[in-house]
């Protein structure tokens, strides 16, 4: 009779379960993440293997683009899987998925638009995750690549350096036409002087005395959407920001075609590092610069990164009731909001005992069906408030195993069990 009962509560409000390969690793959307006055998406990425005190990486993507998109389309991912670093994906969710590097409130420190949003993943990721607030870095393409010069201007405290694909100097996209386009920087007419660019940088944040961060930009010579010229402009801000010469210390090919100059020192993390691109349009980054950047940014280790990720309990707690028969079982999952502030959205991760596997579960979907699992809030049951919890469940079925799931977390921190 309780094999039946379970089976017809169970198949009454059950929801679909996404069948798929089971895998550790995966991309996955973060909400209530913090400060995010323009409603930014966030996508994250922690390898299965993390470095100690890992580092942190911030990939933005193009206009038309996504965080998905971008984490599909680049090699980051995989060179986090290989260093044990973490990325984030940010995503614009305004028309023509454009960040904001045109507004008055983007070309500050308290930034009032996307660059407040994206400094607010990383806060959420090194509170996390505990990563190395002196290894966080920025890299972007385009539209994300003018984000990477935003942000190292804007937020000087947070990033240690940052490397732009295809991007404009800080504050040559401002602008108060309601479009955000500015043509004739995008056409590279906008020349200024090394220190009119420099100051521009520091109007950003007056009165910070600190490290600036360095940068790598890498442009291509046929690029007609942000034309050329612009590369040259990037040069002059930088090397003036950081107070180095704007004569190349080194000049090599690290490819047929590639020209790359080096500022201030020689080394593979100088101060400024430009690649100039011959032929090559609005097509960056493309093979083997990825790992270019995270060479200049020094997370190219050779060490072994642990097996298992460092994790710290966060303010969740899971409690979890197994009924079971010969060959299948229930689950009923409470997740508690142990904390001071609401959670907006959640993710549950945990992991099934081997033989087992979801068919159907209730007030979350789950993917995939058996290994690593992520349950994801149902529409009516996002918000839990501090002091409050929501129930989720699900019938698999096992193979004589059938033990509680382990290792629950929710939006990637850890929860205790109860």
């Amino acid at each position: 009779m309780r094999k039946l009962l379970a089976a017809l509560v169970a198949a009454a409000i059950a929801v679909l379960v996404v069948a798929a390969p089971a895998a550790a690793a995966s991309l996955r959307e973060i909400t209530g993440f913090g400060t995010n006055p323009t409603n930014l998406r966030m996508h994250l990425y922690v390898p299965d293997r993390l470095a100690a005190n890992p580092a942190l990486l911030v990939a933005v993507h193009y206009c038309t683009g996504s965080g998905p998109a971008f984490y599909s389309g680049t090699e980051f991912a995989s060179l986090a899987d290989q260093y044990g670093f973490i990325v984030v994906y940010p995503s614009a969710t305004c028309s023509g998925s454009c960040f904001d590097v045109s507004t008055a409130g983007a070309l500050r420190h308290d930034s009032t638009s996307d660059p407040a949003g994206i400094v607010a993943m990383v806060r959420y990721v090194q509170q996390q995750y505990r990563t190395d607030p002196n290894r966080t870095f920025v890299t972007g393409a385009s539209s994300g690549g003018m984000m990477t010069n935003v942000l190292l201007g804007d937020y000087p405290d947070v990033f240690a350096a940052g490397a732009a694909f295809m991007g404009v100097p800080f504050a040559c996209f401002a602008t108060s036409d309601p479009s955000m386009w500015n043509n004739a920087c995008a056409s590279g007419q906008v020349t200024k002087t090394p220190q009119a660019w420099g100051d521009l940088v520091r109007g950003a944040y007056p009165g910070y005395t600190g490290t600036r961060p360095r940068v790598q930009l890498f442009h291509g010579t046929a690029d007609t959407t942000l034309q050329y010229p612009n590369f040259g402009e990037e040069i002059k801000q930088w090397t003036n920001v950081l107070g180095v010469s704007q004569t190349p210390v080194t000049t090599d090919s690290p490819q047929s075609g590639w020209t790359r100059t080096r500022y201030g020192t020689s080394g593979p993390q100088a101060k400024v590092e430009a690649i100039s691109v011959a032929g090559v349009g609005h097509s960056l980054p493309l093979p083997g610069m990825a790992r270019m950047a995270i060479a200049f940014f020094g997370l190219d280790s050779t060490g072994t990164p642990p097996t298992t990720p460092p994790s710290q309990p966060g303010a969740c707690r899971v409690t979890t009731t197994v009924n079971s028969w010969n060959t299948g079982l229930t689950d009923q999952l409470t997740i508690a909001n142990t904390g001071t502030a609401a959670i907006n959205g959640w993710s549950l991760g945990f992991t099934l005992p081997a033989g087992q596997a979801i068919t159907s579960g209730w007030n979350a979907t789950y993917a995939p069906a058996s290994g690593q699992i992520t349950a994801r809030n149902a529409s009516y049951n996002g918000a839990i408030a501090p002091g409050s919890s929501v129930s989720i469940g699900f019938q698999a079925t096992h193979t004589g195993n059938s033990a509680a799931p382990s290792g629950f977390t929710v939006n990637g921190a850890a929860c205790t069990t109860a």
